[in-house]
């Protein structure tokens, strides 16, 4: 499977965090990085390559149409008149063509792949995310704290923003239905309007793909994604709503994502746990000795923290280095020279 990082939540929460009129083109360079935990987590690092564990620089220019993200090695273009993907391989001077309809298929297929890993996986770790409640059943809580922190970073002059944002059962709270928890620490520069246009076009492809995505994750670890932490889709369309109405654009951001087990959850985690580890005595000294080996393993494993109540699943940062609004036409293009691999 190949490498089809394409719409950014973080991008997304990153920049997109102020509603602007201008239109224009603009060209950035940005630093991002993410990490996923679990099953998850093992997936991007597999497909995902040295970009998923390590991060990358990349310059990223929104013009009309098209938005290209380059680094050194990879690059991809995405045309949403053509509804067409472009992957390139820097070193080899080569790139491979994908139609929506085509990303469309793969990410159905990876959604489906994941939930029935899901449902095989010991102990089954996503199980709460796997089966949410149905989304008119799910309530959204938001809050956004400036901290009065301040610091330059990158030549702009910032100001500290937290915002969280839960996804729960409707008429539970947290800890008696379980839920999801996004938090992004923002550090805002005054508003840079040429920075919307590329919140405008990752939010354009999104609604013309499939759905929300993580730089660093293919289209397919994205539907992956989905199918382990359905309740992201909620806290994305929240994120994005409020996030229009802070006084800036972030310059860095932290963002974390946790997934957080109902009270049943636990007890059920607990007494499972417990009975696991109990010696069976009528297995003789190999059942005791076996019932021994099963509290150890437990304890390397987490001990009670195995049944701990919040789990985080996802890290990542972005960074924005530089930012222009002189873009040409070939930056957003294949460059000269490359040839179609088919």
């Amino acid at each position: 499977m190949r490498n089809r990082s394409s719409v950014s939540l973080l991008v997304v929460v990153l920049v997109g965090l102020a509603s602007y009129s201008v239109r224009a083109d603009v060209r950035s360079d940005e630093k991002t990085h993410v990490e996923f935990a679990g099953m998850l987590g093992r997936m991007v690092n597999m497909f995902g390559g040295k970009a998923a564990r390590e991060g990358t620089t990349s310059m990223v220019a929104v013009k009309g149409d098209r938005m290209a993200r380059i680094n050194d090695t990879t690059g991809q273009i995405v045309d949403l008149a053509d509804e067409k993907v472009y992957d390139l391989d820097m070193k080899k001077k080569v790139y491979h063509v994908t139609t929506f309809a085509e990303l469309r298929r793969r990410m159905e297929e990876a959604k489906k792949k994941a939930e029935e890993d899901a449902r095989k996986a010991e102990g089954n770790e996503t199980k709460t995310e796997s089966a949410p409640p149905p989304e008119n059943n799910i309530e959204v809580d938001f809050n956004v704290k400036n901290t009065g922190e301040r610091k330059t970073i990158n030549g702009y002059e910032t100001h500290e923003s937290v915002m969280t944002i839960t996804v729960r059962e409707k008429g539970k709270t947290l800890e008696q239905g379980g839920g999801l928890v996004t938090t992004a620490d923002m550090w805002l520069a005054p508003r840079i309007p040429a920075m919307k246009e590329i919140v405008d076009f990752q939010m354009r492809y999104a609604q013309k793909l499939y759905g929300p995505m993580v730089v660093g994750a293919s289209a397919e670890q994205m539907a992956a994604a989905m199918a382990l932490y359905p309740m992201m889709k909620q806290a994305i369309a929240r994120m994005n709503v409020e996030g229009q109405k802070l006084d800036g654009t972030a310059i860095l951001t932290t963002v974390t994502m946790e997934s957080v087990k109902s009270a049943d959850q636990i007890a059920a985690e607990a007494k499972k746990s417990e009975s696991e580890s109990k010696p069976n005595v009528s297995g003789g000294v190999g059942g005791l000795i076996g019932g021994f080996g099963k509290k150890v393993a437990a304890k390397k494993m987490g001990g009670e923290d195995a049944a701990k109540a919040r789990t985080t699943f996802m890290n990542g940062t972005t960074e924005v280095l530089k930012v222009l609004t002189d873009v040409a036409p070939t930056d957003v293009a294949v460059p000269v020279g490359f040839k179609e691999a088919k």
